[in-house]
Formats: structure tokens, C-alpha cells, sequence
């Protein structure tokens, strides 16, 4: 696991240290763009031996998908996915025992899920787009859709060993120079992977387990030099946190502004993101004089520069509030935009499910409501997105009452996307999307086809119908009287 080289250079010639250090400056950028993954199989279940890759190779997203589809041919198909927001195989070596003390290990179930494993994979560098599309590359292998989940959700779902599922479990990672917080945080997904495993032992379906990250957490160690009476020395240093902060903040900006993308609004409760928001255009109309008159909130809410005030949000487990305020938008001088959600358990589904229930103006104490609980919802551990959320077009958002102030005003969110519960960092979980199997177009075909079928029905029908003649007329003998009553 080459990852960190340390040189020592006591001994090499001045111009030699000079030139060893220049090469490590620049190779340090390979370095930095690593995770390490790890796959595993359920107790008592083995899959062909694999290869390690060569020390010091970083495996690329086609030899990944070699390893994912040589595991998965005649493994489980039951995938179990922790995918951690960061991970470098740094985190192994610093809490993970690695230098005697196994007592202060922050990974035991992972390691006793490994000892107890007949056959595992351990892949310590992994270029972080191969790691990125994991997701997609067990989505065509097993050919199902991936399931965002919790272990709470896990203990209600019932799985099958003969039918494939891709369950993902969203790990955080602590942000920050605190490296005690990152133990913690680390510590706090291993239990999560030991509970994981635990109910799919309490299963007895058969798995396959992977751990690995979207991005490394650490930088690669930088080699200094320090000039000094007896020659140099090399020292392992790690690039200041809020650089690197600065640094990804800074590149991410620049990514999202060639794709001409901006980031959801995030309301935070304790540091943590609880509700995410995002729309391609967001924007209230009034009904004055007979006239509509609209107000654009998409440059006040999305991307850059904007900064919108969030004071009066709030979250819980069971119920989210996001208050987006605003100032001068149509002639009000104080204007609230409220998104109101909840969630529950449903008996029926085996499931619990979060709805919209409302969505409030409010502009000068004056409160309309629409009521969307009937149209936008989805599971809990997904986010909900829609093309189009309106209340006057094909509506998913209705007035509470016809008496209320909501009757004057209309909204309309275009490419509407919420999430308000199991916020996982600042990315939306899997969306469950509001467009309904059946098209217009598919609607089209089948009445086309219906028709058609009709058409057919009746013709042979008619055809079956058809007789014969049963008596024939004979030119040189007596004519054929034919009674009527025949």
C-alpha cells in the first residue's frame, strides 16, 4: 500500500535531495486522487480468487468493473454498498491499529467481518472516478435499481437471495482539522456497518459487502526539505485543512460554472444538512386587475452570489420546515416562501414515506396555502423530484380552501427537486421521480392498438358468419321453389 513514502536524505548529495524532492512535488498530485476499496462475501460463502494489483497501481475504472463482475458472476448478488462521502488509506493506518495498538481500533466490525469472510478483495488505491461510478457499474451488472438505505429501513425490508438488490448506505466523514472528530465520525460508521451486517446475518440472505468513498480525505504527503549543518532530512507534512477546504471549494465553483449547474439551497441544524432544495426556475404570480403578474426567485435563491436567508427553518426526525425569506417581491415587503414536510410509517408499504403537505406564502402577515400532500411524496431515505410542480397547470399543488388568499396566487417550480429527511452531506439520495408510467404516448399506442384489435375482432367475426348455399339451380330441369317460410 504505497501511498506515503518517506525519504530519508542524510545521506544523498545536495543536488540529488534537490532533484528527489522536485520529483515527489510532482508526482504528489497522483497520489491525492486515491480511495481504497475493500469487497467482502457473507460467512461461509466464497467467490474466485482475485489477484491483487501490483504495489503502487492505482486501478482504473475498467479494471474495477473486472474485479466487481468476477465477484458478482459467482458471488451473491445481494450487494451491500457503505459508500463514505471521503477515505484514504490513511484513515487504516491512523485509526485503525496498525502499528500494535489494536485496542484503539475504530474498525472492529469491519475486521471481524473480514476474519469471518472466505473470501475478500482489498483494493488500497483506487482512482476516485472509478469509485465514483461504482454505483453505476453494479447497477448494470445486477440490473436493478439502487436502493438508498438505512438500518432502520433494512430491519423492514425482506430480501430474496434469488432476485438481485443494490442497497446503499451513505457514510459521512468529518470535515476539518479536529482529527479526533474524524475518529469519532469513524468509529460512528463502522457500528453502522456492524449493524448492517447484523441484520443481514438475522436475514440469512446471502451478500456481498463493499466499502469504499467518493473522495480521498487526505492529501499525499508532501516531501520538505530543510536546509541545516550536516546535510538535509525529510519531513511528513499535510497541507493546511483550510487550504485544502479552499482549494476543492474552489474547484468545485469552477466545474459547476463550465456545466452552468449551481448547488442546492441547504438549510443545517447542529452542523449537519438536514434539507436540501434545488429548481431550475422558481417563481409566484398574483392576480391583480384582472392581470397575472410574476416574480422570478430563482436568482435570489440559486446560484452565484445569491445568499438566501433561512432564519425560521427547522428539522427533526419526523418533521421539516424550510423558510425561504425574501424582500420586495411584488409590491410585499416581507415575503416568505415555506416548504412544510413530514414523515410516517405506513403499515401497508412496510415503509415510512415523507410528503409535502404544504406550501405557504406568507407577505405581510397575509398566509396562502397549498396543499400538496395527496400529490409529492416518496420513500423517507429518497429525495422527490419533478419537472414540473405548478398550481394551475395539470396541479400537484392545490388551494387548502376556496376561501383562501392561495386562490390569487400561483406558483411554478420547474425541475423541482426537496429532500427534508436522511440528508446525507450536501448531495440529494436517490430520487423517486413524479412521472407516472403511462404517458401520453404510451396511452396513444395502446388505444391505437386496442382499436386495431377491435377492428380485426369484428372482421373475422363477420367472415365466421358466412354460409354457403345449400341447393343449386339446374338450367335443364325444374326450377327450385324455395318456400318463404324458409
Amino acid at each position: 500500500m504505497a501511498t506515503t513514502r518517506i525519504l530519508h536524505l542524510s545521506r544523498i548529495p545536495p543536488c540529488l535531495a534537490v532533484f528527489l524532492g522536485l520529483l515527489n512535488v510532482f508526482n504528489s498530485g497522483n497520489c491525492d486522487e486515491q480511495v481504497p476499496l475493500i469487497l467482502w462475501t457473507s460467512e461461509g460463502i466464497s467467490m474466485p480468487t482475485q489477484s491483487p494489483p501490483t504495489a503502487g497501481h492505482i486501478v482504473g475504472q475498467q479494471q474495477l468493473a473486472s474485479y466487481l463482475e468476477k465477484a458478482l458472476n459467482v458471488g451473491p448478488r445481494n450487494v451491500v454498498l457503505f459508500l463514505q462521502d471521503k477515505m484514504s488509506i490513511e484513515d487504516f493506518t491512523m485509526y485503525g491499529g496498525a502499528f500494535g495498538n489494536k485496542q484503539d481500533s475504530v474498525f472492529p466490525n469491519l475486521e471481524g467481518a473480514l476474519r469471518s469472510s472466505a473470501s475478500s478483495v482489498v483494493l488500497p488505491a483506487v482512482s476516485w472516478p472509478a469509485s465514483n461510478a461504482v454505483i453505476g457499474q453494479l447497477q448494470d451488472q445486477l440490473e436493478t435499481s439502487p436502493l438508498y438505505m438505512d438500518p432502520e429501513t433494512l430491519s423492514q425490508l425482506r430480501l430474496n437471495a434469488s432476485s438481485p438488490a443494490l442497497l446503499v448506505f451513505r457514510l459521512p466523514y468529518g470535515i476539518g482539522a479536529d482529527l479526533m472528530s474524524a475518529k469519532e465520525v469513524l468509529s460512528g460508521n463502522d457500528e453502522v456497518i456492524g449493524q448492517v451486517l447484523s441484520i443481514m446475518k438475522t436475514q440469512a440472505v446471502p451478500y456481498t459487502a463493499i466499502y469504499t468513498a467518493l473522495r480521498p480525505s487526505r492529501e499525499a504527503a508532501s516531501l520538505s526539505l530543510e536546509a541545516g549543518v550536516g546535510g538535509g532530512r525529510s519531513l511528513l507534512q499535510y497541507r493546511s485543512p483550510y487550504k485544502d477546504r479552499e482549494r476543492e471549494r474552489e474547484r468545485q465553483r469552477r466545474i459547476k460554472e463550465k456545466a452552468g449547474v449551481y448547488g442546492p439551497v441547504e438549510f443545517k441544524e447542529n452542523e449537519n444538512t438536514c434539507i436540501l432544495l434545488w429548481a431550475k426556475g422558481l417563481s409566484v404570480s398574483i392576480l391583480r386587475s384582472g392581470n397575472w403578474e410574476d416574480h422570478d426567485l430563482t436568482s435570489s435563491t440559486f446560484g452565484e452570489g445569491a445568499s438566501p436567508k433561512l432564519h425560521g427553518s427547522s428539522c427533526d426526525k419526523t418533521k421539516a420546515r424550510l423558510v425561504l425569506n425574501y424582500e420586495n417581491v411584488l409590491g410585499h415587503r416581507s415575503f416568505k416562501l415555506i416548504f412544510g414536510m413530514s414523515q410516517r410509517y405506513y403499515k401497508v408499504s412496510a415503509r415510512r414515506w415523507f410528503t409535502l403537505d404544504i406550501v405557504e406564502l406568507e407577505y405581510d402577515g397575509t398566509k396562502a396555502t397549498f396543499n400538496g400532500s395527496r400529490n409529492i411524496y416518496a420513500p423517507a431515505e429518497y429525495s422527490y423530484r419533478c419537472e414540473l410542480v405548478t398550481s394551475f397547470r395539470w396541479p400537484l399543488l392545490v388551494p387548502r380552501s376556496s376561501k383562501d388568499p392561495s386562490n390569487q396566487w400561483r406558483v411554478t417550480f420547474e425541475d423541482f427537486q426537496i429532500q427534508g429527511f436522511n440528508v446525507t452531506g450536501s448531495d440529494f439520495s436517490y430520487a423517486s421521480d413524479c412521472a407516472g408510467f403511462f404517458s401520453p404516448g404510451i396511452w396513444m399506442g395502446l388505444m391505437t392498438s386496442l382499436l386495431m384489435v377491435l377492428v380485426l375482432t369484428y372482421g373475422l367475426h363477420m367472415i365466421m358468419q358466412l354460409r354457403t348455399m345449400d341447393r343449386f339451380d339446374d338450367p335443364k330441369g325444374p326450377a327450385i321453389s324455395v318456400p318463404q317460410t324458409e
